[in-house]
């Protein structure tokens, strides 16, 4: 009796603090929904306080870009975002226990959300180019290697429906991802780039929704463990 008394309090503990690491967890997991509703909120309202911004022609880069009036609101929102997707990153990196593609998947988030938080900015159409501008074309390609890296990695770690979502959504990527960049010399020439902002947010919103998707998989397994880490 005396023995089952005095263990008690260790698996009380070893309980509590299970819990608390679950709790957590699930904590970071829903911070990768909250990037990707952070990133469109951030796209509407930017281009909305902008009156003479396109979103069927214009960049979503260009709303933070130097001399734009959106510049503001646009990181007011856009260093949110960065901060939950590394949140994210962690809460991927936690839930990956035992699974290596995953865990590349999760480095590759914080790898996004750390180095978008520093990408140069360009300037606005019409001005003169500048090492800000070359670094922020560099910062896109990183950044679009990123994550068709990490959903290519992450592609393995719910079944056969996930991967073939994940394959598809790797797709849409590559080709909107490859219609926006033909009017990268259009864009430093100043001229008319009708559609570019279409191809583009399609190409976001590809990865945005794959990563909430990602999450909420997560959530589910999380909760079918118990909460356990």
């Amino acid at each position: 009796m005396s023995t089952l008394v005095s263990s008690r309090p260790f698996h009380d503990g070893a309980a509590s603090r299970r819990a608390t690491s679950g709790t957590l967890r699930r904590i970071l997991l829903v911070c990768g929904i909250l990037s990707s509703l952070a990133y469109v909120v951030a796209d509407v309202v930017a281009g909305l306080s902008w009156r003479a911004y396109s979103f069927t022609s214009q960049t979503i880069s260009e709303l933070s870009a130097i001399g734009a009036p959106s510049r503001r609101i646009w990181l007011a929102f856009g260093i949110p975002y960065d901060l939950l997707l590394i949140a994210f990153g962690i809460g991927v990196w936690r839930s990956a226990v035992g699974k290596r593609g995953l865990r590349v998947t999760a480095a590759l988030l914080l790898a996004i959300g750390l180095i978008g938080s520093i990408w140069p900015p360009m300037h606005v159409r019409g001005s003169v180019t500048t090492l800000t501008d070359t670094l922020h074309v560099v910062w896109a390609g990183m950044i679009s290697l990123f994550i068709l890296l990490a959903i290519g990695f992450g592609a393995g770690a719910f079944g056969k429906p996930f991967r073939w979502y994940s394959i598809a959504t790797i797709a849409v990527l590559l080709v909107s991802g490859t219609l926006t960049s033909l009017y990268g010399p259009r864009i430093a020439a100043n001229q008319p780039t009708r559609w570019v902002g279409v191809f583009e947010r399609i190409d976001l919103a590809g990865y945005l929704v794959w990563t909430a998707v990602l999450a909420v998989a997560l959530l589910r397994a999380t909760a079918h463990e118990g909460g356990e880490t």
